[in-house]
């Protein structure tokens, strides 16, 4: 079965639907899959319930669904790096299911695991509670939250082979494997494209058997969302340099 598209056009042909739910890797603008959102935006898909833990910002990742109005409703965590997501909610125009964090993440690890509910203690006793089931365990109050499962995850990894294992790097890890075992079919952007073995199993993080449909980014952006920089300390003229540390402590 090939796995590998030419593009992200390709790669969503036949999948995509309105009305229908999507998933889509990365917090903030790390570890997004950009260029399969741009697809969708392309494709004028509309209608649609977006599971991720933010929106992008304006005019990047998901934002650029939000400027052509495509979604509906977002399943998120974060949201407060988006204008156009908190213009849109407080006009009524867009329908928000704000979750902690923690819940979201246990939310989609469940729905990938086949686990219909869980019960946790995080939101008990808040508007997060309301019009959900409690109980009791060990004298502890805990509300049960729904697990969740969509019709497609667009997810980002760093390296994938053609056989759709996948490995991600860093933080860009964050929901992008969770995802990727929570849908009927998830499509992946990878920077690095290698052939089947070339990948040690024991970095595989998303085996092939959940990546449907692949596409190659070899030169993905990685764009920073706040930069925060300080000034270099400077060097007093004809300063010694500082002497090496000493000890046996790893480094």
């Amino acid at each position: 079965m090939k796995k590998v598209y030419p593009d992200a056009t390709a790669a969503l042909a036949g999948v995509l639907r309105d009305g229908m739910t999507i998933m889509a890797g990365g917090f903030g603008l790390c570890g997004i899959p950009d260029i399969l959102i741009d697809a969708v935006r392309e494709s004028g898909a509309k209608d649609l319930t977006v599971i991720s833990n933010n929106a992008g910002i304006d005019g990047v990742g998901l934002g650029v669904l939000l400027e052509t109005r495509q979604i509906k409703k977002m399943i998120s965590s974060y949201v407060g790096e988006n204008k156009t997501f908190a213009k849109q909610y407080l006009a009524g125009e867009l329908e928000i299911e704000f979750n902690p964090q923690g819940t979201l993440a246990e939310r989609i690890r469940a729905g990938g695991a086949g686990v219909p509910a869980f019960f946790t203690k995080t939101g008990v006793g808040t508007l997060i509670a309301e019009g959900k089931e409690t109980r009791e365990f060990d004298g502890e109050t805990y509300v049960m939250e729904r697990g969740l499962f969509a019709d497609v995850s667009l997810v980002h990894a760093w390296k994938g082979d053609h056989e759709g294992n996948l490995v991600y790097r860093k933080t860009a890890r964050n929901f992008n494997p969770m995802m990727a075992s929570a849908s009927r079919m998830t499509i992946a952007q990878v920077e690095h494209l290698v052939k089947p073995g070339e990948i040690d199993p024991d970095h595989i993080i998303t085996p092939g058997v959940f990546v449907k449909r692949m596409i190659h980014v070899p030169n993905a952006e990685k764009r920073i969302e706040q930069r925060t920089t300080r000034k270099r300390a400077e060097a007093a003229p004809n300063a010694e340099p500082a002497p090496a540390p000493t000890g046996g402590g790893a480094i």
